[in-house]
């Protein structure tokens, strides 16, 4: 294991956690609060990025940026399906 798959895998598992509350608010009040064009890109970026720490063998990394990603995908879908109300 290299060091920076260590802090890249802490960086986006702090990330992650920061992700859960918004994620869990948007079922809660069935509000998609994250703008359209925020939420594709940034969980297109993360499955990219996710893509590329396993091509140079991070696995740590691209495992949570993997996990970063679909939270961020879900804040997309419900983006779509809550609309900003």
């Amino acid at each position: 294991m290299m060091w920076q798959d260590i802090i890249i895998t802490i960086a986006n598992l702090l990330f992650t956690y920061a992700l859960f509350p918004q994620v869990y608010y948007g079922f809660k009040r069935k509000k998609g609060t994250i703008t359209f064009q925020t939420g594709l890109l940034t969980f297109i970026g993360l499955y990219a990025m996710a893509f590329a720490f396993f091509t140079i063998n991070l696995a740590f990394s691209a495992v949570v940026s993997s996990v970063n990603g679909t939270l961020w995908l879900i804040l997309f879908i419900q983006r779509i399906m809550y609309g900003i109300k």
